[in-house]
């Protein structure tokens, strides 16, 4: 099967589409052609993986990657047995996609406004109708692949194929000394937080942030604290690799819409990797936190509730604990390999209707 992968909104690295879904693809013998913002840096091309490079779509540069896209998936979906898009803006370009097409829905697209806040106030309402209408536009010419079970309340039945994290057979014990934070960074995930627990903790236990700041907290981050460690975006095998060993992994979201009954796949990955985790008190975050004994619930907006709990893991049993139970969890009810199982399935089926 030949299966042409596009995003114009995504890092060619991405999580999701590149180390679990094309991964996924080629371990089962197929071949990808891969449109997409540069190439995967941490991967080498083989014969089955075919990289098209095309523009990021932000700001002014929007619809020039929207046409840079239409003209490979024009060229390339022809030949291809399934297409697959992972941005919203790319389902209007249905109509020149030449094979059976899926849609993987990250986001909970209406939700997400509450998050960008260079939307002015005054066209939230609108950008949400508009939310709307896309997605109904592209549910009457896709099939929908969907990232968490909560979207199916809105998108009604459909295949969910979750973002759950390859489990190591070993990883590098907890220790005290650093706590880190793995993600896109902006205030609604929490940055002022982080900013503040590097002031706060100083030079007692570091703070790392890996991940792409958003363009509107850039200002943000200009001049932060000694104690707070930016690292930038990097591929997610070498974040994780980053991971282990720390005294927490971090999932400060607030409380906002697209956050609010989303299991954040940050928590999942520190779990896997045999880290503690220190999270807000979202729904699905409590839940799996609480259930499996595997960290710290702290208030939303509380960078004292952090600290405190952070210092609390100075203590080696109790660290080694969380850390051991998160990783028994992720193991029995969070193994990626079963969703990448079904998402081939699912793709399968798709190229053969």
């Amino acid at each position: 099967m030949r299966v042409l992968v596009a995003t114009v909104v995504h890092r060619s690295d991405d999580a999701r589409i590149f180390h679990r879904q094309i991964t996924a693809l080629l371990d089962a013998g197929h071949e990808v052609v891969y449109v997409a913002p540069g190439p995967p840096a941490d991967h080498a091309v083989g014969e089955r993986l075919r990289l098209c490079h095309v523009p990021r779509s932000r700001g002014w540069h929007r619809l020039g990657a929207l046409v840079a896209a239409a003209r490979v998936l024009r060229i390339e979906s022809p030949s291809a047995d399934l297409t697959i898009v992972h941005d919203p803006e790319l389902t209007i370009l249905a109509g020149m996609i030449r094979s059976p097409r899926i849609w993987d829905v990250h986001e909970d697209l209406e939700a997400q406004i509450g998050d960008k806040p260079w939307i002015p106030r005054p066209l939230v309402p609108l950008a949400r109708t508009t939310a709307r209408a896309i997605v109904r536009f592209a549910e009457r010419r896709f099939s929908l692949l969907l990232a968490e079970d909560r979207y199916v309340e809105r998108l009604g039945s459909q295949v969910v194929v979750r973002n759950h994290p390859v489990v190591p057979d070993r990883v590098r014990p907890s220790e005290f000394g650093r706590v880190v934070y793995v993600g896109r960074v902006s205030m609604g995930r929490g940055l002022d937080a982080l900013v503040s627990l590097g002031s706060i903790l100083g030079g007692t236990c570091s703070v790392e942030v890996i991940g792409e700041v958003d363009p509107s907290c850039r200002e943000a981050v200009a001049d932060v604290p000694p104690g707070l460690i930016m690292h930038g975006s990097m591929p997610n095998p070498v974040a994780l690799d980053l991971v282990e060993g720390a005294t927490a992994g971090l999932c400060l979201l607030r409380d906002l819409p697209n956050y609010r009954h989303s299991v954040p796949t940050k928590i999942l990955e520190y779990m896997a990797r045999g880290v503690p985790v220190i999270t807000t008190p979202l729904p699905e975050a409590r839940a799996i936190v609480e259930r499996h004994g595997c960290g710290i619930v702290v208030p939303f907006d509380d960078p004292a509730a952090v600290v405190t709990a952070i210092r609390s893991l100075r203590d080696d049993d109790l660290r080694t604990r969380l850390a051991s139970n998160g990783r028994r969890a992720a193991a029995a009810h969070f193994d990626g390999a079963v969703e990448s199982l079904r998402f081939v399935a699912h793709c399968e089926m798709t190229a053969s209707l």
